[in-house]
């Protein structure tokens, strides 16, 4: 027997880096796992993985901050699958390079990272709290950055908006879902090596890429935080790679 036998996992952002690799754990553990984002042909991938080693994935390309596709595919699963255990927020983007600056950052553009980074991980709460309320249990995981933790100014100021709001939204539920007996663990990364981090205009060198933190440190991250007992509730991690290593500098 598995450890997450029976249980229903969402996860957004499922095609690449740490949503990836927290699908094919949750996968590999029993879980039915929904693959959601924006690109299908990645979910896919990442779906035929699983089915390759005996796991059950589900495909859902979705738009997180496109409240009305996720409210309409939120019914769907919830009517076919009956449940929600756990929710990952993991969806995220930013801008490339320059385009982050202050003085190149053009109002749609700051609004486009608000809309998915944090008006989307509301979207996708709100649609699973209702099944969990039911249940009278859920656990929903935020992946967030070490930007709202220790702000260095290269992530820019859309990302870092949204990333201190992402933490006092979860700071919120933390503090307010416990009520319905649904957990919440605020995840925290520091520099991973995911599609992202590379969207600088001062990227990492091959060699730094393999001595930040991976997708997988994450996988197993989840894993620990899913595996406690309900009456057990770890709030916040904040994960750093345990080799400093040089941040590329602000982009001129």
């Amino acid at each position: 027997m598995n450890f997450f036998d029976g249980k229903v996992v969402w996860i957004t952002g499922a095609g690449t880096g740490i949503g990836r690799a927290g699908a094919c754990m949750f996968a590999a553990e029993g879980a039915k796992v929904v693959l959601m984002g924006r690109r299908r042909h990645k979910l896919e991938e990442v779906a035929t993985t699983i089915g390759k080693s005996g796991g059950h994935a589900i495909v859902e390309c979705l738009d997180v901050g496109d409240r009305d596709s996720v409210n309409t595919t939120a019914t769907r699963l919830i009517e076919s699958l009956n449940r929600v255990d756990i929710l990952v927020n993991n969806a995220g983007t930013n801008l490339i390079g320059t385009q982050r600056q202050l003085e190149n950052l053009q109002p749609e553009a700051f609004d486009e990272i608000i809309r998915v980074n944090l008006i989307g991980q509301y979207n996708m709460f709100m649609a699973a709290f209702a099944p969990m309320r039911k249940q009278g249990e859920g656990l929903v995981i935020n992946i967030i950055s070490t930007a709202a933790v220790a702000p260095s100014g290269i992530a820019g100021m859309s990302y870092q908006t949204a990333k201190f709001g992402m933490k006092g939204f979860g700071v919120s539920l933390s503090k307010e879902a416990w009520k319905f007996g649904i957990r919440t663990c605020n995840i925290f990364p520091d520099e991973t090596n995911t599609e992202i981090v590379q969207r600088r205009a001062v990227p990492y060198t091959d060699e730094a890429l393999q001595l930040i933190l991976q997708p997988e440190d994450f996988a197993h991250t989840m894993r620990y935080v899913a595996s406690l007992h309900p009456r057990a509730s770890v709030t916040e991690l904040v994960i750093y790679p345990t080799k400093p290593i040089p941040k590329p500098g602000l982009e001129t």
